[in-house]
């Protein structure tokens, strides 16, 4: 049986999602201070947030089109529930898990992270959304506050998963066989902690090979983390991505600070 993970209800932006892409199959600072038993150690943010997050702060703290490059469009909230695709959606083969390789289930959860949009986990407080699209390619962008639980523990897995899950298979509806694989990649320096990936689906549609590659990042800003996950049939968006991280990490540290976030100048200003 496939598992079809639940999305989890959430406070939106003024724009999201759209359809699935696929409709047939489808880096880190150095840590210091434990806060309590089994947490991952990390440095204590040289520059505190000052406020908690909140629904409010989250939305002002999301991204717009102006602050990522390229013909980006917002979309509607109303187009979300359609928002994920049908390639992230199987069971990871076990029977790629060898000696020196991780259990699938590190895998899996990668798979229902994104497609439940919590691949940090469900956030323990504040969270809003926004999607853009342009072409064949799409760009979702989260800020979420995970106070009662670890974040930083859900980047330090993320950072195992170019490694643990290389390359493996995922059957999806109708026994169909996609392959999947996970490198790491670079991010601008932001934010207290970050995590760079790529990830890439291999299946068919309409009898006719088709791949989703999709540019994955998340921000670490104390106990509240930026998401950012783009690309499409087209490939993915590095430098969007770059783009989303570089101006989102500061848009969330002032919001942090009690600031309102500037607005990003037109390139035709």
């Amino acid at each position: 049986m496939i598992r079809r993970p639940s999305r989890p209800v959430r406070v939106l932006s003024s724009a999201l999602a759209v359809g699935a892409l696929l409709t047939t199959a489808a880096c880190s600072d150095d840590g210091g201070d434990v806060s309590q038993a089994g947490a991952v150690a990390r440095q204590t943010p040289s520059a505190s947030p000052t406020t908690t997050l909140t629904e409010a702060g989250a939305v002002a703290a999301l991204i717009t089109a102006a602050d990522i490059e390229d013909d980006w469009t917002q979309v509607k909230d109303s187009d979300v529930a359609d928002w994920h695709d049908s390639l992230r959606i199987g069971d990871v083969d076990v029977d790629d898990f060898i000696s020196g390789k991780t259990d699938s289930a590190d895998c899996q959860r990668l798979l229902d992270g994104l497609y439940t949009d919590q691949l940090l986990g469900k956030p323990s407080g504040a969270s809003a959304l926004r999607g853009f699209q342009q072409g064949e390619s799409r760009l979702l962008y989260q800020v979420a506050a995970y106070e009662r639980t670890d974040p930083q523990e859900a980047l330090e897995w993320l950072k195992t998963l170019p490694q643990e899950c290389d390359q493996f298979t995922v059957t999806g509806n109708g026994g169909g066989d996609r392959t999947a694989q996970v490198i790491e990649t670079s991010l601008p320096k932001e934010g207290d902690d970050r995590v760079g990936l790529r990830i890439t689906m291999t299946g068919t549609s309409n009898g006719q090979s088709a791949t989703l590659t999709e540019d994955v990042a998340a921000v670490r800003v104390g106990t509240d983390a930026i998401t950012v996950t783009a690309g499409g049939l087209d490939g993915g968006q590095p430098d969007s991505v770059e783009q989303a991280v570089e101006l989102g990490t500061q848009r969330l540290k002032d919001v942090l600070a009690g600031k309102t976030p500037a607005p990003t100048p037109s390139e035709f200003d």
